[in-house]
């Protein structure tokens, strides 16, 4: 099901306008309000008036995790502290939370977006979806709770963790759209075994997974233990939290919300652009956010886009799945190994689970 059909199939020259329109002004407003941005230009020899096409965002420096953390709490505000509704916040390995505010409006976009991810996995106004993200900080359960509600949907706002809970209530209450990591789902499957219970004899028919990679492999065994259709979601704290991008019933790449999220990939190494189907890093500017907005947010994801005509009908460019982060990949012998190639491996072993341990032994031969 398409939820926004005018946003998700329109034209690409015509989204391309309508994105080059957005860049604009979204330069125009950092640097009028974002000191930080300010001097990133001006340390760059730009003003807006040098933003006159899509191309030129490449002359805009990159945003870090290191900037947003440096900034914190509210050093790259764009509007009045007044103005915001709602914060988001995730933490790393320094202990300072990364921060994503949000006004009204950034609300009401972040509801549409999840409003077209759900859709995607075929969610409609009869639909029982339970919520097993976490709320509170985590942008994931309430990223999924809103887009429901714009939907119409039975939220069942479970959070995460009580896992006979959860299992007592997809059965009593006829949940059909699950929502939670993917390990998590998999735990609920087992753990529903252990009670006696099939949870393939259940009303469940799909399952969008997000908030940690995962392989085709664990897609497979999710399939066959849960009985549904699993789709992946990808997004992130800094940029809006899940909504960025979703898999439609090809399962063949993530459709990207284009008339909200500005996509590159870049070479990590160099910060050159990358063409279509090359691998890099994935590289996000937020066309439409208001409270935190972010110019090329270096995401540390690796993948590639691609442009094709998608059955779905939608238009919009798309990501593949997410091969692991920068700072996760392994160089042996010269060649880029992720963690993820290694689960792809092991998770076609019959009878292995999705937790491993890996070791590189630079003094042997072997893994």
């Amino acid at each position: 099901m398409i939820w926004n059909l005018e946003a998700e199939c329109m034209p690409p020259e015509q989204r391309r306008r309508l994105q080059l329109a957005h860049l604009k002004n979204l330069v125009e407003r950092v640097y009028e309000k974002v000191p930080f941005y300010r001097k990133k230009f001006q340390q760059a020899g730009i003003t807006p008036k040098d933003i006159r096409s899509l191309e030129d965002i490449q002359k805009i420096p990159f945003t870090t995790k290191d900037d947003l953390r440096e900034t914190y709490p509210y050093g790259l505000l764009a509007v009045p502290e007044a103005e915001i509704e709602e914060v988001h916040m995730s933490s790393g390995t320094t202990g300072i939370p990364v921060v994503d505010a949000y006004t009204k409006k950034d609300i009401e976009v972040w509801s549409e977006a999840m409003a077209r991810t759900l859709s995607m996995a075929g969610a409609t106004r009869n639909d029982i979806i339970q919520n097993a993200y976490g709320y509170g900080l985590f942008t994931g359960g309430l990223g999924v709770h809103y887009g429901a509600k714009l939907i119409g949907a039975n939220i069942i706002p479970m959070s995460s963790g009580n896992t006979s809970k959860q299992i007592l209530v997809m059965r009593d209450f006829k949940t059909t759209i699950l929502t939670c990591t993917p390990s998590y789902s998999l735990f609920l499957a087992e753990a529903a075994r252990e009670e006696g219970i099939d949870i393939r004899s259940l009303s469940l028919k799909a399952g969008c997974f997000g908030a940690e990679p995962w392989s085709e492999n664990m897609r497979k065994e999710i399939e066959e233990k849960l009985g549904l259709e699993a789709y992946d979601i990808y997004g992130l704290t800094e940029i809006t939290g899940p909504g960025v991008s979703s898999e439609c019933e090809m399962k063949n790449g993530l459709h990207i919300n284009e008339d909200f999220f500005y996509p590159e990939v870049i070479d990590p190494e160099t910060g050159k652009v990358l063409p279509d189907g090359a691998k890099g890093e994935l590289v996000f500017t937020t066309l439409v956010k208001e409270g935190t907005p972010l110019l090329r947010y270096r995401t540390r994801d690796i993948t590639f886009l691609f442009h094709d005509e998608c059955p779905c009908g939608r238009t919009t460019v798309k990501m593949h799945r997410i091969f692991g982060r920068t700072d996760d990949m392994l160089i042996i012998r010269g060649v880029n190994v992720f963690p993820s190639q290694i689960e792809q491996i092991l998770m076609a072993v019959e009878g292995t689970d999705p937790h491993y341990l890996i070791v590189v032994d630079r003094g042997a031969s072997h893994l």
